[in-house]
């Protein structure tokens, strides 16, 4: 058995002295891992970085085995975002994410393409932690899970949609919230319209769709969030407090 596709790392673990299973996003086997020998040599560790895109070849002498994975590197994604810790954090999170949440060597075209427009957008995008919350949920509507932010589940509005169902993911109007807001999600308006993010609402919207993905895709199986996305929400928690702070300099 050989096949060979276009991928992008998403994990590398041990296994032995010197090689290494590594699991890559590929563009027609889906999510497919591989042994890789002489893996974590220096060269190949430098290769092996969640994000790196790369063009692969799989071999087995059947369909159901591990089988060996040679990699070739396209572009060094997360060699370049090593001045940057947010977008190498965001780029490890969403790796980390489709590694735990995607059924393996099942084919996610969709799936695919959106996390290669997502590492497109950390390389140029200024508004790439709206890009990445976006991603996030476009990753829930793929595999099956999709908030519905169109209009208020209860009076049918698309005006004024501030709260998210915890248990349905459809979107609610201030008015119709108000009543149980605490029970709600806050919807940061960037999902719903053209609109300025600050990091209160980048927060707001990993909050929402971390609640989403764990409940979901995740605890079904047993499974957390990654701690790479738990790492991402923390760095992102931690510049909105800065920057309340800096506002409010009484507040220190």
């Amino acid at each position: 058995m050989e096949w060979r596709d276009s991928g992008f790392i998403l994990t590398a673990r041990r296994h032995g002295e010197s090689a290494a299973v590594v699991e890559v996003l590929t563009a027609e086997h889906g999510r497919h891992a591989g042994l890789v020998r002489g893996g974590q040599s220096p060269r190949r560790r430098a290769l092996l970085q969640p994000g790196n895109e790369v063009a692969v070849a799989w071999r087995a002498r059947l369909a159901e085995h591990l089988g060996t994975i040679e990699c070739e590197l396209v572009r060094a994604h997360a060699a370049r975002f090593l001045d940057d810790p947010e977008r190498l954090a965001a780029m490890a999170a969403a790796a980390a994410l489709v590694a735990e949440a995607l059924p393996e060597r099942e084919p996610h075209g969709d799936i695919y393409r959106s996390f290669a427009a997502l590492i497109a957008a950390l390389d140029s995008s200024r508004a790439w932690p709206c890009d990445y919350v976006a991603w996030e949920c476009n990753l829930l509507a793929a595999l099956g899970f999709g908030l519905d932010l169109s209009c208020c589940a209860v009076t049918g509005t698309t005006d004024d949609l501030v709260y998210v169902s915890p248990r349905t993911g459809r979107a609610v109007s201030r008015e119709a919230g108000r009543p149980y807001h605490d029970k709600l999600l806050p919807l940061p308006d960037f999902l719903t319209r053209d609109a300025p993010a600050g990091r209160p609402a980048i927060v707001a919207g990993l909050a929402l769709t971390g609640h989403f993905l764990y409940r979901h895709l995740l605890l079904p199986q047993g499974r957390n969030l990654p701690e790479a996305r738990a790492r991402l929400a923390e760095r992102m928690r931690h510049d909105a407090a800065a920057a309340n702070i800096a506002k409010d300099p009484a507040r220190d």
